[in-house]
Order: structure tokens, then C-alpha cells, then sequence
């Protein structure tokens, strides 16, 4: 790879409205570093993972504008964690890095989802203007509120008001899809009965407080079958969802 640091005026004003935020995953420690260090003079926001199930844990947290992948990775494999960021996210660009040049390997990747295949070595430039490329294409102003959710072995759909585990599909009234929603965007954070009312019902009285714990006594049960995922009552405060 050719570590030069390239400028660029495009990518310079195309992020100064929104700081881009690419998501990378490379296990070479090396180019990574390397590749990090000039996508961020650049002016882009990077999170870098070294393996396949760090990255799959990351993007059950955050959404990004664009996804970097190597295919030979550790734990899970590139085309393996790009099916999973599709299940979530149709719209957000692919761009492969791969040792292999193999037509083959392409086109499985082509028909994963991803956008484009860079082979190694390449150079920085190369991959600059493939990002600049895309995130034109895409018009990256500002975000999208995300709509899908992974939460332990669960998957939600906020838009389509459906929780999925293990084949079995549960339909959400939109109260309780509202709710679910609004704890996950604060998980593990303590959430007082009085801000989830206001701020999903837009009121806090006696009435709604009681139709609260309804739908906090339905979400436990919903969500019983994973043992790692707790909604806590505090006593006197609130709730705090536990992932």
C-alpha cells in the first residue's frame, strides 16, 4: 500500500457540513494503523476493530455512513459480517479489501451487498476517491434515525413494530414499540418515570405512570427468553435497561 498522505479538496468539502463515520475492520495491525491515520487527516471519524465478533458487537451499537471490510478476518469472516450490517442497514455503502483477486470471490461478495472491492496492496488514493464516490452518491447530510435494532438474541423493527428471536416473530403495539425503542436508545442508563412519559406520551400523570409498568410488564416477558438482557426497576426513580 502506498502510504503517502493524500489531500484531498472534495472530501474536504464534502465533510464540512457532517463528519463522515466509516467503520473499518482490518486485522493487519500495521495497515490499519496506517490506513486509519490517513483517512483521518482526511477529516473522516474511523472505529477501527481487529476482528470479525468485535466488529458484529460495535454495529449492534452504532450505524455508520460507509463500511471499510477486510474479507479474511478473524472470529467472522468479512462476507459474513457484511450479510449481517444488510440485515440492518440496506442502504449503507460496502467497499471489500481483499488479498484475493479470484472473479469468484467478487461476485459472492457483489451479491452479499457490498458496493465495491478494493484488492491489496492498494493505495490510499485509490480508496480515498472510492469513499469520496459513495458518500457523494449518498448525499451524507445528516443522519437517519436508526429503525432496526439488535439487542441480544433479539431482532427489532421499529418501523414494522416486530421483535424476532429463534424464528418467532412477536407484533409490538406502537406503545410498546415506542417504549422499547426509547430504552434501547439509553441502555444502561437510568431512565426516571417521569422523562419516559414526557417524553413518549407527552404528559406525567397518575394514569399513564399505571400504564407504564403495563408495558414494562409486557417488554420482561417479551424478552424473557435471553437472560442477558434486564429491565431494572429502580425504586422510587425508574428503569434502566441492562444489556
Amino acid at each position: 500500500m502506498n502510504t503517502s498522505t493524500y489531500k484531498s479538496k472534495e472530501t474536504t468539502s464534502a465533510n464540512t457540513d457532517k463528519k463522515a463515520h466509516l467503520f473499518y475492520v482490518e486485522d493487519d495491525e500495521s495497515l490499519g494503523f496506517v490506513t486509519r491515520d490517513n483517512l483521518e487527516l482526511q477529516g473522516y471519524q474511523i472505529t477501527h476493530c481487529m476482528d470479525g465478533k468485535a466488529a458484529l458487537n460495535v454495529l449492534k451499537e452504532q450505524s455508520f455512513d460507509l463500511c471499510i471490510l477486510d474479507v479474511m478476518l478473524p472470529e467472522i469472516d468479512g462476507f459474513t459480517l457484511a450479510k449481517e450490517i444488510r440485515k440492518f442497514d440496506p442502504e449503507v455503502p460496502i467497499i471489500f479489501l481483499t488479498a484475493k483477486s479470484l472473479k469468484e470471490d467478487k461476485i459472492h461478495g457483489l451479491r452479499l451487498g457490498a458496493d465495491d472491492y478494493i484488492t491489496k496492496p492498494f493505495s490510499i488514493e485509490e480508496l480515498i476517491l472510492k469513499i469520496e464516490i459513495f458518500l457523494r452518491r449518498n448525499k451524507i447530510s445528516s443522519p437517519v434515525p436508526a429503525t432496526k435494532f439488535l439487542i441480544g438474541q433479539f431482532e427489532f423493527d421499529y418501523q414494522n413494530l416486530s421483535l424476532k428471536a429463534d424464528h418467532q416473530e412477536k407484533t409490538l403495539t406502537q406503545r410498546e414499540a415506542d417504549l422499547l425503542k426509547f430504552l434501547i436508545e439509553n441502555k444502561n442508563s437510568v431512565l426516571k418515570r417521569s422523562e419516559i412519559l414526557e417524553k413518549l406520551w407527552g404528559e406525567d400523570d397518575y394514569f399513564l405512570g399505571r400504564s407504564l409498568d403495563v408495558f414494562i410488564s409486557r417488554l420482561r416477558k417479551y424478552l424473557k427468553s435471553d437472560e442477558s438482557l434486564k429491565i431494572e426497576n429502580i425504586h422510587g426513580v425508574g428503569f434502566r435497561f441492562l444489556v
